[in-house]
Formats: C-alpha cells, structure tokens, sequence
C-alpha cells in the first residue's frame, strides 16, 4: 500500500483526501440546496443548519490537511503528453478549486456567526465567532456562499469531464493516476 505519491501515481492518503472532500463538497451541496426550502415548522429546520455547520468546520480540517499533504508528498508531474495548455489550464483549476473551497467554508462561517454565536462542531468542540454583524454580514455572506457553491460544483465537474476526456479520448494516464495505478507516460516533456 503506497500512502505518498510517488512519480507516476497518486498515493493512497491523496487519493482517499480527494474523494473524501469531494463527496461532501456535493452532499453540502444538496444539503444546503434542501434546507432552504425547510419551513419553519419542519423538525428539520433547526437541524439541517447545524449538520451543515459541523461538516463545514469538519471540511475545513481536511482542506487543511490536504493542503499539508500535498507540501509533504507533492503530485506526480504532469504526465509528457499534455500539451503547455493543458499543464497550464490543469494547474489552475486545481488552485481555483481549493480557493473556492476555503472561500465557501469562510463564508460559511461568517453566515454561521454573525449574530455573534459560536459554531458548534457535533458538540465536539466550539469554533468561536470573532466577526459579527447579524443582517448584513449574514445577507453578503449568504448571496458570496451561493454563487461560490455553484462555481465549486461548475469547475469540479469541467474538471472530472476533463478527466474522463483524458482517459477515453486521449487515452492517457491521468485518470489511472488518480485510481492509485501506475501511468505507463509519466514526467514532465
């Protein structure tokens, strides 16, 4: 079992961070897409916001150890058949991507404490409010955190269209390295 990437392939921490974060990307999608049509009387209302919160917070915890990752075991380099656009348009995406995430989960957390209340993790633990400012901060926040998880879903699936482009069209392996497989055309041109 190969935990850090190597050359060729993605680990298997990378990969299972990958999948882990985008699974709940698209659950907090719907989730959130759900629990604003919940009508006050509806034994969801309350609850539905608060699961949404504490996966939030959980999210950032993996973003951030992501992140760490990925500085300890760099990707593989971009496989010699992609072209300079590719490599380029490949690398910002994947910077997009992780700018949208930790920008939806900040914006999140400014809805989540603006009337000055702490996020509560599960009951785990708390994450304090250090900006409050009921109705404005919480209408900006909310209108930025909508238009973010639209382009979060938007650019995550161009990026898996690409993805699958590279596996059946220019039958490279990009989408092998991502499954934990070996590439047959590894390393930069």
């Amino acid at each position: 079992m190969q935990w850090r990437n190597s050359k060729d392939r993605y680990g298997h921490l990378a990969i299972l961070l990958h999948w882990i974060i985008a699974i709940t990307l698209y659950g907090m999608f719907g989730l959130g897409l759900w629990m604003v049509t919940l009508g006050y009387y509806d034994s969801w209302y309350h609850k539905a916001p608060e699961l949404h919160k504490s996966i939030g917070i959980l999210l950032l915890l993996a973003m951030i150890i992501r992140v760490v990752w990925r500085w300890i075991s760099p990707p593989p380099p971009a496989l010699s058949s992609w072209s300079h656009f590719t490599r380029i348009s490949a690398a910002v995406a994947h910077i997009l991507l992780y700018l949208l995430i930790f920008a939806i989960i900040f914006t999140g957390y400014l809805i989540s404490t603006a009337d000055g209340k702490p996020v509560s993790v599960f009951g785990w633990f708390e994450v304090p409010a250090t900006f409050s400012d009921a109705g404005a901060q919480a209408d900006l926040a909310g209108e930025i955190h909508l238009w973010l998880a639209w382009s979060i879903v938007l650019l995550s699936v161009a990026h898996a269209l690409a993805a699958l482009k590279h596996h059946f069209i220019n039958k490279d392996g990009t989408l092998r390295r991502m499954m934990g497989k070996p590439s047959p055309d590894h390393g930069v041109k």
